[in-house]
């Protein structure tokens, strides 16, 4: 587990200014382009940037933010967290992350899913009937550029194409891409099947009940006769200098973005046992001072034996200085602890 990544996402969840007011959408665009450069300075390894089209996240097309951040970092690799291919075209995707990949010399990542929101389809004239097609078909087209050759595809959600060329070329060769998986024996089954690193969204409920996924995607690929590849996982928290103050900053936030899904999607509103269960040792809510989340992320990390964790660190309206902050000591104070409590 020495090889284990930290890495960052955010979907721009809209912030608070120092009164509690929410902030416009474009200084929340350019505060997540400030905590990405801070991630880079504190030497993290990735930073992912979320796609929602709500009135509550900021970044509708993250690869604009993220070749803005690749401008003013160095290091840190860049992706989107997820980049919902369902709703999108998957030529238009390739060539957007080529182009990232080719200004950040190589730093490029993509992570395609189907989202946990459903708005962009109507926003873009798709039909939820299509679901299932719309995801499998673009996903198919998807993994054929991976090739760096000329396609030949069809299918039934576009016309075919026929030796067709996607530019501009990946100078590595294959462009880095990872499925997003939110546990169903389905969707572990279709990274198998195209080859795809997985990266497992353990946003609630034990994240060890996650390990029975990630030791089938490993069993199928070696049936397969394909060699290892990589394994991630993505979850929330909130990092401060003590877990009664971490707790206490994040609470109301989380409380509130939980309701206001819940309402939504026609769950019960939350109760502070719920918070309190999922920042639990047993829970997907990374929460604490550094050593805590430390501690939870070598526990479960080593558990599913995953090469990447990936904390989602923006949850509801939190104020940017307290997120610069969580991202620093993540990467000062809990990447050194991890990688000592798993060496």
């Amino acid at each position: 587990m020495s090889d284990l990544e930290l890495g960052l996402d955010t979907f721009g969840d809209i912030s608070a200014d120092s009164s509690g007011e929410p902030l416009p959408a474009p200084v929340v665009l350019r505060q997540v382009v400030e905590q990405a450069v801070r991630a880079d300075e504190v030497g993290l390894a990735f930073i992912g940037l979320g796609e929602h089209h709500r009135a509550d996240f900021a970044i509708t097309a993250p690869d604009i933010v993220l070749a803005t951040v690749a401008g003013r970092t160095e290091r840190i690799r860049l992706g989107s967290a997820v980049t919902v291919l369902s709703s999108d075209d998957p030529i238009r995707v390739y060539e957007r992350f080529s182009t990232l990949d080719a200004l950040s010399n190589g730093r490029a990542e993509v992570i395609l899913g189907r989202g946990s929101f459903i708005e962009s389809f109507g926003l873009f004239g798709l039909d939820l009937d299509d679901y299932e097609v719309l995801f499998d078909e673009k996903l198919d087209l998807f993994a054929r550029l991976l090739e760096e050759k000329p396609v030949t595809w069809s299918g039934t959600i576009r016309p075919p194409l026929t030796d067709q060329r996607v530019y501009p070329p990946i100078e590595s060769g294959r462009l880095r891409t990872w499925i997003g998986v939110g546990g169903t024996p389905a969707s572990v089954e279709r990274a198998v099947r195209y080859r795809i690193p997985m990266m497992l969204a353990i946003i609630g409920g034990p994240p060890l009940q996650f390990v029975p996924y990630a030791d089938h995607y490993r069993r199928r690929l070696a049936e397969e006769g394909v060699g290892p590849l990589p394994v991630g996982m993505h979850s929330p928290g909130y990092v401060a200098e003590s877990d009664e103050q971490a707790r206490e900053e994040l609470h109301d936030h989380w409380m509130a973005q939980r309701a206001q899904i819940g309402r939504e999607r026609g769950w019960p509103p939350p109760s502070r046992n719920e918070f309190a269960q999922a920042a639990g040792p047993d829970g997907a809510l990374y929460v604490g001072s550094p050593e805590t989340v430390a501690r939870k992320i070598a526990r479960n990390a080593a558990a599913l034996g995953v090469s990447r964790f990936d904390l989602k660190y923006a949850n509801g309206a939190m104020r940017h200085d307290q997120l610069l902050r969580c991202i620093e000591l993540y990467g000062t104070q809990v990447a050194p602890l991890v990688y000592d409590m798993l060496a």
